[in-house]
């Protein structure tokens, strides 16, 4: 392994960085969007001010790459790809103001070695590409302004230039409060770390952090513009999946099953290191250095993982990533003194960077390679496939793209029918719909949970056409929340959706025809509101009683 040291770090995290940017590339350009990639796929077709459950930064910025790319894979998800790219370098150079460059090389590298950071961050179309590289720019600008080369509390608080660095401060963290709602708490953090260390408390009192946040506020009036014209649903749908407005009950299988999942999407011999950091900054908060980092980091983690006390946040075990993020610059500080220290430290860590490095290339290889041709399906051993797979759809499906369904409405002559349209009763099966007819047919989700998707097709504008609904297994809502819709509703053959040529998932095909409001009222279903001319959520008014 070659030693890194302060004259070679910069040029080694460099070549790290442009590696892993051309790995990522062909990641993002042959691997299929997953559901959630599907889901948000249409509002980068749609400009808006905001949208439904994310701030807008991250569709405005794939709406410029479909421009120039095309309107595929890459297109897509080249912005978050080129962002992390940037995140790894703003890593590296916070790293190393606080400690060394050797610090900052470890820092982005074992970064890129954890599986949520690596591929989910780096590679898919998300809102935590750009939320990550504004937040650690944000960071290291901060850093710049209130601490001197030694890393010791600037006494000069009053030049042109510090205000100009509270000025871009200011602009950054308005990008990062437009790319994703999480940015609130690296507000708070800083506030907590500036109030709680004596020779930062003068920041309180000085001109600059309140022009960055004035200036941060104008950034984020397009969310607040978009929000006060509808109910403010992002407000209220956020709120909701912290608990908000329900009845508390506490469930410690949800707690204990987000931090199992934490550490498995970081990697556990990745995870344990930076929970023991976090430990470790929190003893030595009093040096600016860990105080800074460890007030940025505490508040999401603790935040996002005590909340599933209560709350049922399912499988987002990415949200606390701004936290863990940050705690990888004390890592690569400690990595690089075990590197430096006795020869038992040395080859430890030297043992736990290999295996690390050998995990992540060859899990990625494999699951990558699976995801696109489903050869462990048929040439893995058959009792890990059983035990894995089952009778059940292979879960890595949900990540090639349904391009059967862009074949089959071809053939039946529907994608070119202007009178027809499609959707489904899940707001993700109605995403890989749109993304797999590629946005060319309005599509509506017949479900009291579209998201997003209830605010870029109206279906008022749809009465009397005829509708072509995909389901997986969906019968039972199909005919409670379609049916009353439509005039008719007929099965058709099922679309077989097929990876590498072989049969992985049935998807039951419904046509509609005439497509009406129904003669009993569904307000549960934005559907029926929009029909009736009337916002898809919020206070319910019947035209018919006014």
């Amino acid at each position: 392994m070659k030693k890194i040291t302060e004259s070679n770090a910069a040029r080694y995290t460099l070549i790290l960085i442009l590696i892993t940017l051309f790995i990522r590339i062909w990641i993002a350009a042959y691997t299929g969007l997953g559901i959630g990639e599907s889901y948000y796929f249409r509002g980068a077709l749609k400009l808006d001010l905001s949208y439904f459950d994310q701030p807008p930064l991250f569709f405005w910025l794939s709406w410029v790459s479909l421009k120039i790319f095309g309107l595929n894979n890459l297109g897509l998800r080249f912005p978050a790809v080129l962002l992390f790219a940037g995140t790894s370098w703003m890593l590296f150079l916070l790293a190393r103001k606080f400690f060394n460059a050797a610090a900052g090389f470890w820092a982005v590298a074992v970064m890129n070695l954890s599986a949520v950071f690596t591929v989910a961050i780096a590679c898919w179309f998300q809102p935590d590409a750009p939320l990550m590289f504004f937040w650690l720019a944000s960071a290291y600008i901060m850093a710049n302004v209130m601490f001197d080369a030694q890393n010791k509390p600037k006494t000069a608080t009053h030049s042109g230039m510090v205000y100009l660095q509270w000025a871009l401060v200011g602009i950054l963290m308005g990008l990062a409060t437009l790319s994703k709602y999480h940015v609130v708490f690296l507000f708070a953090g800083v506030f907590i770390f500036v109030a709680t260390n004596r020779d930062l408390r003068k920041w309180l009192l000085h001109p600059g952090p309140y022009m960055a946040i004035i200036i941060a506020f104008l950034f984020a009036l397009p969310i607040l513009l978009w929000n006060a014209d509808n109910d403010w649903v992002s407000f209220v749908f956020q709120g909701s999946r912290a608990g908000s407005g329900q009845e508390t009950s506490l469930h410690p299988e949800w707690f204990l099953r987000s931090i199992a999942g934490q550490a498995l999407w970081l990697l556990p011999w990745v995870w344990y290191p930076l929970v023991r950091e976090l430990f470790k900054s929190w003893k030595l908060r009093q040096q600016p250095v860990y105080g800074f980092n460890f007030w940025i980091a505490i508040l999401p983690l603790v935040f996002f993982t005590v909340v599933t006390l209560w709350s049922n946040l399912q499988y987002h075990f990415h949200w606390q990533a701004p936290g863990y993020m940050m705690l990888f610059i004390p890592l690569g500080y400690a990595i690089d003194k075990k590197l430096s220290g006795t020869a038992a430290e040395g080859r430890g860590t030297r043992r736990w960077i290999r295996f690390s490095v050998g995990f992540t290339v060859i899990t990625i290889g494999v699951l990558s390679l699976h995801m696109v041709t489903g050869f462990w399906q048929f040439y893995g051993p058959k009792w890990i496939v059983k035990q894995f797979h089952g009778d059940n759809v292979d879960p890595t499906i949900q990540g090639i793209d349904y391009s059967d369904i862009q074949t089959r409405f071809e053939k039946e002559g529907w994608l070119n029918n202007p009178k027809v349209f499609t959707g489904a009763t899940r707001w993700w099966l109605t995403g890989k719909v749109d993304w797999a007819l590629k946005g060319q047919v309005p599509i509506v989700c017949f479900s009291d949970d579209p998201r997003n998707l209830a605010f870029l097709v109206d279906p008022y504008f749809l009465q009397h056409e005829d509708c072509v609904i995909i389901g997986q297994e969906h019968e039972e809502s199909v005919v409670a929340d379609v049916k009353p819709f439509f005039d008719e509703v007929t099965q058709l053959k099922d679309i077989v959706v097929t990876r590498s040529g072989r049969p992985e998932l049935h998807l039951q095909v419904y046509y509609c025809k005439n497509f009406h409001v129904p003669d009993k009222k569904r307000i549960d279903l934005p559907v029926y509101r929009q029909i009736r001319n009337r916002p898809p959520f919020g206070v319910w008014h019947d035209p018919d009683d006014e």
